[in-house]
């Protein structure tokens, strides 16, 4: 008889978790994204809760709290109660960025969220002035190995995802660039188009417009492979002769770590399907990015290798922002 009360006890917290999770969500959800309107990770966050929440039953509203290197957003998803009812859309630059170029943050990316699912990755893109001088990455290559900082290139700040690409781009080129940091992609773009830097990383999203009016010339994308948006530009890997070569951005769904584990099983399946399907896959592509469908585990092993290469880049570059 005791034996049989102390299996029924000692089962109990395990059957009550789905139960719980069973009455989820009892309220419309909050999704925090550390960015403000019109970003790639809003619209995409946008795109994905409108969609999800049709599925649960319940509103997804969207909470910006852009600024501050994202931290005021992050800080916003720790201290969430974590009962499935506060998400967060994050991206490379809190999740791998943040951990790689500050000693210092107020979150801790492993302790504190709980990963739900990767919903796309998008690369960034080289692009140049039309008036260079050179109209492949193996012509700069080859100019900047003649002249070391003579090519000055603009990034969005110092630390940010352009900064980190064209720093990479650097490293495994065996090449020096002289940096020229902006407030921002835009003022960068903007004094690119004027010809007062020669190179930028950008995302694509962001360039293609550019791109298509003339006012800038692409050279490569960093991802892996072609874009379906630009498929006769080739990558980096291939104009520049840099095998393996890839630096991707990329956002995902996140929670409060200790979210019930029912909770975002269930998140990861309802976006993982949404993520999949033809008609919101195509609209990623349509939006410049690439859907990268991975659940929690996956997500989070490769928050941690993205990481680890970003760490990696900004210590050989000296890339700190303590």
């Amino acid at each position: 008889m005791f034996r049989r009360t102390l299996l029924a006890a000692l089962a109990t917290p395990a059957l009550a978790l789905p139960a719980r999770a069973q009455s989820w969500p009892s309220r419309p959800i909050r999704v925090v994204v550390p960015f403000p309107p019109g970003q790639a990770t809003d619209i995409m966050a946008r795109l994905i809760a409108e969609r999800l929440g049709g599925v649960l039953g319940q509103q997804l509203l969207i909470d910006n709290r852009a600024g501050g290197a994202s931290i005021p957003g992050m800080e916003a998803i720790k201290h969430a109660t974590p009962d499935g009812h506060t998400l967060g859309m994050a991206s490379s630059g809190p999740l791998s960025i943040n951990p790689a170029v500050m000693s210092r943050l107020p979150y801790d990316v492993e302790r504190d969220y709980a990963p739900v699912a990767l919903v796309f990755t998008t690369p960034l893109i080289a692009v140049v002035n039309p008036a260079a001088g050179f109209t492949s990455l193996a012509e700069l290559v080859a100019r900047a190995k003649a002249a070391p900082r003579s090519i000055d290139y603009a990034s969005g700040g110092p630390g940010s995802s352009l900064h980190l690409a064209a720093e990479h781009f650097c490293q495994q080129a065996g090449i020096q660039l002289n940096h020229i940091p902006y407030r921002g992609s835009a003022p960068a773009m903007a004094d690119l188009i004027a010809g007062n830097v020669k190179l930028m990383f950008d995302s694509l999203a962001a360039a293609l417009p550019h791109i298509q009016g003339g006012r800038v010339k692409a050279l490569g994308v960093t991802s892996a492979q072609r874009m379906p948006q630009v498929p006769d530009l080739p990558t980096v890997a291939e104009a520049a002769g840099l095998p393996g070569f890839e630096l991707l951005g990329w956002a995902g769904l996140i929670a409060p770590a200790g979210t019930p584990a029912p909770v975002v099983a269930r998140l990861a399946q309802e976006t993982l399907a949404l993520v999949r399907s033809e008609a919101v896959a195509r609209r990623i592509v349509e939006l410049g990015a690439t859907p990268a469908p991975l659940g929690p585990q996956e997500f989070s092993a490769y928050i941690r290798s993205e990481l680890v290469k970003l760490r990696a880049v900004a210590q050989a570059a000296d890339v700190r922002l303590d």
